[in-house]
């Protein structure tokens, strides 16, 4: 799956944006399919804002996202659910967890969605254990600490199929031996998959080996 943006510039932030030099918003650029790419940025430049409009929650913006060469309001709404199933998967900032559910029963909502889970239930359990989240995963989500909702959202992210990986400050709230944890796995998973990998963050980082860097 190709990702490309086309003159995009939000709405909201076009007179901010437009005063400043940005390596994305208003360029023509291409994401290639399983690169490792990295947008720094301050905040209030748009790094959630572009996340949700390569994942079509919204599209207050003038410009195109194409998605396989086509804009993605070409897409019907059953491509568009196959495509978030199947081949997109996104950690928001907001992680957005059920608070009233386990953690355990936050994941298992994302792998039982394909009648054929991806990942199985072991697969799993290894790799909370590897964040070190395997004793809270049957505590209710609003018990957790942030970063153990991070964590359990990258997990989430990581029992679908996916051909591009996109996460939002993933490692904010992890200290550095647990964000590493967290990118060692993410990057396996990625390199099995053949799939590419969007990070947004404020600063740099050498958790991941990029392809490309861009500064919002």
């Amino acid at each position: 799956m190709q990702l490309q943006l086309e003159n995009l510039v939000p709405i909201p932030l076009r007179d901010k944006i437009l005063q400043r030099t940005s390596d994305l918003w208003n360029q023509v650029v291409t994401f290639t399919p399983g690169s490792f790419v990295k947008i720094k940025a301050p905040s209030g430049t748009g790094k959630t804002t572009l996340v949700h409009y390569l994942y079509n929650i919204r599209n207050d913006y003038s410009g195109k996202v194409l998605v396989d060469g086509q804009a993605w309001d070409a897409y019907k709404k059953d491509q568009i659910a196959r495509m978030r199933q199947q081949q997109i998967s996104v950690v928001f900032q907001d992680l957005r967890i059920f608070d009233q559910l386990t953690a355990a029963e936050n994941i298992e909502l994302k792998r039982v969605m394909l009648p054929n889970p991806y990942c199985t239930a072991e697969k799993v359990a290894e790799m909370a254990a590897r964040l070190n989240v395997s004793h809270i995963m049957n505590q209710s989500g609003k018990t957790l600490s942030y970063g153990e909702r991070q964590r359990i959202a990258i997990i989430r992210a990581l029992v679908q199929p996916f051909e591009w990986l996109i996460m939002d400050e993933p490692f904010s709230h992890l200290d550095d031996e647990n964000a590493q944890k967290a990118a060692d796995l993410i990057s396996e998973e990625c390199r099995a998959r053949n799939a590419g990998f969007i990070l947004t963050d404020l600063d740099h980082d050498n958790r991941f080996a990029y392809d490309i860097h861009f500064n919002l």
